[in-house]
């Protein structure tokens, strides 16, 4: 167990989570999404219809890094752009400064990560909501996600598995792998992590899904000294014996310069990939040049000459507008039963205390105790809200 200062050293040294995206912000091109449910996680919803919408389009859940907006992601990673030449629609959950003082995907909150509660069931209200009133496919949703976003990410695919075709996790983290502050650090410095077994069975016991699998893409940079690239090979071990294939890659081949590792199930379909992208740091690969140049540059978006979104739509099939080839992906939820499970699961989970949408409370702790009641805990817990690690 750290003591008080090397936890205190170590906030210092990462700047807390606010590593995890940039200051992006401003308007953009999305638009607000209301009254999507109970949202008990208390979470924002923005969304983006491009002019030619497809018939039955796809639909792309984005989670942005923390200290960013959906709007500030959205233009960094230029989802938006590919949305209107492919025709597929965007949903961006967006986090509230009430909820984390940095704006981060509560990744690491067990109240928040669990099918049924919390953020994962809001964002679970935002996608029925757009099936049924933007007929999206069921068969075709998607999310994707930068860091605690990619976190997050790994979240919605664990607890809400049969609603996505696929995945993208950037320079995220593996699913519950951390239920507490100081297991949020030690896991972003890659230490702790718990074995294959173990990551797998935590999926597993997520939902009551038992299978087929979402797809999963993972992006993560070489040189990331945010969250340690070792959560890349924790990630393949959560999710490899759900797709039952070997450890070692159906191939590995070079995509822009950058080695790319491909599992492949039974029948030969590509189910997992795995980009390293040589010496990046924390943040989204862009390849913003030249006529299909994608997004822009800035804190946290780095430009490294490969576009991780426009390759992720392609694995995906949304490029060029064409649907997924038949069998390519497993099947989602029909749009009746995505519903139900949305409207089934806000009517049982109370919302947790404090956590309604709108509101700034939160639950009381040693920051809200009587004079004499904190002390070293108080100094802990004021360096991690600081920090953005607690509410």
């Amino acid at each position: 167990m750290p003591s008080l200062s090397e936890t205190i050293a170590r906030m210092s040294a990462l700047g807390g989570l606010s590593h995890f995206g940039s200051g992006q912000g401003g308007a953009g091109r999305l638009t607000d999404l209301d009254g999507f449910g109970s949202n008990p996680g208390a979470l924002r919803a923005k969304i983006h219809l491009p002019e030619s919408l497809a018939e039955h389009p796809a639909l792309v859940v984005v989670l942005h890094g923390c200290t960013q907006t959906a709007d500030g992601y959205d233009a960094g990673s230029g989802w938006s752009q590919l949305a209107d030449r492919h025709g597929f629609a965007l949903l961006y959950p967006e986090q509230q400064r009430q909820n984390n003082a940095n704006t981060c995907f509560n990744w690491f909150t067990p109240e928040d990560i669990r099918r049924g509660q919390g953020e994962a069931l809001s964002i679970c209200q935002m996608i029925g909501a757009m099936v049924e009133t933007h007929g999206i496919d069921p068969a075709r949703i998607f999310v994707t996600g930068l860091s605690a976003g990619g976190a997050m990410a790994s979240v919605m695919l664990a607890t809400y598995p049969e609603l996505f075709a696929g995945g993208a996790i950037i320079a995220g983290l593996p699913y519950a792998c951390a239920a507490s502050v100081p297991q949020a650090f030690e896991r972003m410095r890659g230490h702790g992590m718990p074995g294959e077994a173990e990551l797998s069975g935590l999926v597993r016991k997520a939902s009551p899904h038992e299978g087929p699998w979402p797809t999963i893409s993972i992006w993560h940079g070489s040189g990331d000294a945010t969250v340690s690239p070792s959560n890349v090979n924790a990630i393949i071990g959560q999710w490899r014996s759900l797709h039952g294939v070997q450890a070692e890659p159906s191939r590995v081949e070079a995509v822009d310069g950058y080695p790319r590792r491909v599992w492949c199930d039974a029948s030969g379909r590509e189910v997992m990939e795995e980009y390293s992208i040589t010496g990046m740091g924390h943040g989204t690969p862009l390849d913003t040049s030249g006529a299909d140049g994608c997004g822009a540059s800035g804190a946290y978006m780095l430009e490294v000459s490969i576009s991780s979104t426009r390759h992720i739509c392609r694995f995906w099939g949304l490029a060029e507008g064409k649907p997924a080839a038949a069998g390519q992906h497993a099947p989602a939820a029909e749009p009746k039963k995505l519903e139900r499970i949305a409207v089934s699961t806000a009517a049982t989970a109370a919302p947790v205390a404090g956590h309604a949408r709108g509101s700034t409370a939160r639950p009381q702790t040693h920051a809200d105790a009587p004079a004499g009641v904190a002390g070293v805990g108080k100094i802990i817990e004021d360096a991690l809200r600081t920090a953005g690690l607690m509410h």
